[in-house]
């Protein structure tokens, strides 16, 4: 008989779907390492030689999150001025500004969302370089780009992303990396790493306890843990259902920080690297608020935080630590919305692909 403290299998768990393709993350970042990062690599050549002016980079949902990351990427690593795109300028107002020698990324897991198709055909028409990052190389998006980038995730039938995320961060990092000359060897680590993390789902479930009766979390973080943030809270949000805002550090200081208090639970991911350091003010001020305060990162911050998870940060690239760790987030959001007696396979209305103007 399972006792109430143990997780129960997975077979036998609401949400074994969701719970399914997160365990497959280690094997789609190796794929993506062994038999993507080629073809990645010589679309970002072909790119750089054409030389683009700047970047805009289009997604919606978690692909949105992936894109941010791009965004820090490319102007910490390449300097490259990047912007994230409304996209209702282009379908809802018809404008078309000049795109000439403008990349433009859109990152969506099924390259199937009408709106995203539209900017992407737009943005071709208005002289722009297109690039589509998908996870079906068959879909109108990838017809309409002149690049495409295939992350090789496999099939996501959940209605949560998990792997697809993953799998686009890993994907962007290699892009990012071929524009800049680079091989992506730093990235190897990663499929064993992200084994790792998975196998430490008890404490995963010991954490979620804390959140079972929660009415709304913050999240925080700071330069590529931004993006891990953002996504953390979506993935909350649309499990269980608790708000969870997700603010920039800086943006938590100026004004949303009155709202924490010594019963409002804060989630901070620390990137163990320049974003973590400028972190360190904010986790001060949390601190000093009596926050309840969980910290995914070093072993140094979660051993001065209320509890934590330890991320294995040592020796991976601050630009690479966010495939790691959105992943024991993913765990989280699943945990906590089983906890609370609902089906992360199960959303309330919520479809895979969303259609917008």
């Amino acid at each position: 008989m399972t006792s109430p403290a143990t997780p129960h299998p997975l077979s036998e768990l609401p949400g074994r779907i969701m719970a399914r393709e997160t365990a497959e993350q280690p094997a789609v970042l190796r794929r993506l390492l062994e038999a993507g990062a080629p073809g990645i690599r010589q679309v970002a050549q072909e790119i750089a030689a054409r030389k683009p002016r700047f970047v805009l980079l289009t997604a919606r949902g978690t692909s949105d999150h992936a894109a941010l990351y791009a965004k820090y990427s490319l102007e910490i690593r390449l300097g490259m001025p990047c912007g994230l795109t409304s996209m209702s300028t282009f379908t809802a107002y018809g404008a078309r500004p000049d795109l000439t020698d403008v990349l433009v990324v859109t990152v969506s897991q099924s390259g199937g969302s009408p709106d995203l198709v539209a900017s992407a055909r737009a943005a071709r028409a208005a002289g722009a370089i297109t690039l589509a990052v998908t996870n079906n190389p068959d879909s109108p998006l990838a017809g309409v780009s002149e690049y495409h980038i295939d992350i090789m995730a496999g099939p996501e039938k959940a209605l949560p992303a998990t792997k697809t995320y993953t799998a686009s961060l890993l994907a962007l990092y290699l892009f990012v990396e071929g524009l800049r000359g680079g091989d992506g060897a730093a990235a190897k680590p990663l499929p064993d790493l992200a084994e790792q993390l998975l196998a430490r789902r008890d404490e995963v479930h010991a954490l979620a306890a804390r959140y079972r009766f929660a009415e709304r979390m913050v999240i925080t973080s700071r330069g590529y843990g931004y993006p891990t943030a953002k996504e953390a809270a979506l993935k909350l949000m649309e499990t269980s259902y608790i708000p969870a805002l997700a603010y920039s550090g800086a943006d938590l200081l100026h004004g949303p920080l009155a709202m924490v208090d010594n019963v409002s639970p804060v989630i901070a991911v620390v990137t163990d690297g320049k974003g973590g350091e400028a972190l360190q003010p904010v986790l001060d001020r949390l601190r000093g608020r009596g926050a309840d305060l969980v910290v995914v990162g070093p072993a140094a911050q979660v051993e001065r935080a209320s509890a934590g998870f330890v991320l294995p940060t040592e020796g991976v690239a601050e630009e690479l630590q966010p495939v790691l760790e959105i992943i024991p987030l993913q765990l989280l959001a699943h945990e906590v919305t089983i906890a609370r007696g609902q089906d992360p396979d199960a959303p309330r209305a919520l479809a895979k692909v969303t259609e917008t103007r």
